[in-house]
């Protein structure tokens, strides 16, 4: 396999952004919904969207390509997922893997960086959500110490599908 490499997005990105986002979500979930509630929601991966977010000095996107194809990326916010959180928390909003590249060491490598961005933000906890029927997502982020806070209804559209809210605690050390 030809090397995979990891570079921080730029604005100069925003239309493969756009691409990577619209088809790792149909990939992952496009045959759970109507058309017209997958439609609504792939506007959130915009090219114009993409384009803001990039310029958005809140929000970091660390991308994996292979051969200048974009196969995965992570993007790390502030926190605006509906929870009461103290101190300084941040949100991994995205984290999304092409299935070509599932299990091919990718996730590991994003998620380093994501912990190591969450605590240069200064960050005592990291939050994200997943769809609770997203089992091998869930395996993984359970591998690296996060725990279940709430339900989430997360729209598509006008589906509501029930997420899991997940935290880790940053502040605790990480099991070997």
């Amino acid at each position: 396999m030809t090397e995979i490499k990891y570079r921080m997005a730029t604005k100069a990105d925003a239309a493969a952004m756009s691409v990577l986002g619209q088809q790792s979500f149909i990939e992952t979930f496009g045959d759970l919904y109507r058309p017209e509630d997958l439609d609504t929601f792939l506007q959130r991966h915009s090219e114009d969207r993409w384009r803001e977010e990039l310029r958005d000095e809140g929000i970091s996107v660390r991308i994996a390509e292979q051969q200048g194809i974009f196969i995965g990326f992570a993007k790390v916010t502030p926190l605006a997922l509906p929870v009461t959180a103290g101190g300084s928390p941040v949100e991994l909003a995205q984290f999304y893997i092409l299935k070509p590249w599932q299990g091919e060491g990718i996730a590991a490598p994003l998620m380093e960086w994501v912990l190591g961005e969450a605590r240069s933000r200064g960050a005592d906890a990291l939050f994200l959500s997943v769809f609770s029927e997203n089992h091998r997502a869930r395996r993984f982020y359970d591998r690296y110490g996060f725990v279940f806070v709430q339900p989430y209804a997360f729209m598509v559209g006008d589906q509501a599908d029930e997420d899991h809210i997940l935290r880790l605690d940053l502040r605790k050390r990480r099991p070997s």
